[in-house]
């Protein structure tokens, strides 16, 4: 029976995610599995990956073919740099405690890699806040700016609506006490 290590299909519309097993190759994609080794999540930023790392090497040495996408999870994982380093020890090149000592230094690497990679995502993501709200502070300033201008332009039209009033009363109560003065001819 030829195995394969395969990504099984779950989740719902538009948000899938997958269980990462161990199936016969004849069986369908979503049906019978041997052994479920992990999960896959690609939906989060950094896709999320949980696998039963001892498990998934067990099955990589016993000879099951993984599908290329799982073969790259597995690779990120460092499965495969065990399996290398495992057939190292079998070979004689080197004892089970240098081996494990380099995939830990190896391991070490990749995770300050991914931690440097976080980093820089999040500290892009703080700048590109930062320049939203000076931008969202520039655009309010410039809208008080334009409030401020329309109101004073209307308390001016006011001002001079109340003057040309003041001043048309004025010319009214010139005029009525002009003709009040005025002697009355009989």
């Amino acid at each position: 029976m030829a195995t394969r290590i395969r990504m099984q299909r779950k989740g719902r519309k538009n948000y899938a995610f997958y269980a990462i097993v161990v199936a016969d190759q004849r069986a369908p994609r979503d049906g019978k599995f041997i052994e479920k080794i992990g999960t896959y999540n690609p939906n989060t930023n950094p896709a999320t990956v949980d696998l039963d790392f001892d498990r998934a090497l067990d099955w990589v040495m016993k000879g099951a073919q993984p599908s290329d996408t799982v073969r790259s999870i597995l690779s990120r994982q460092g499965v495969y740099m065990k399996k290398h380093l495992l057939g190292g020890v079998a070979k004689g090149a080197f004892d089970e405690a240098t081996a494990e000592a380099r995939f830990e230094s190896w391991l070490k690497n990749k995770q300050s890699g991914l931690e440097s990679i976080k980093e820089a995502e999040k500290e892009a993501a703080e700048k590109e806040a930062q320049e939203r709200v000076a931008a969202e502070k520039k655009a309010n300033e410039e809208k008080a700016a334009a409030i401020a201008e329309k109101i004073a332009e209307e308390e001016a039209a006011a001002k001079a609506e109340q003057e040309a009033k003041e001043a048309a009363e004025k010319e009214k109560a010139a005029e009525s006490s002009d003709e009040n003065d005025a002697p009355k001819a009989e």
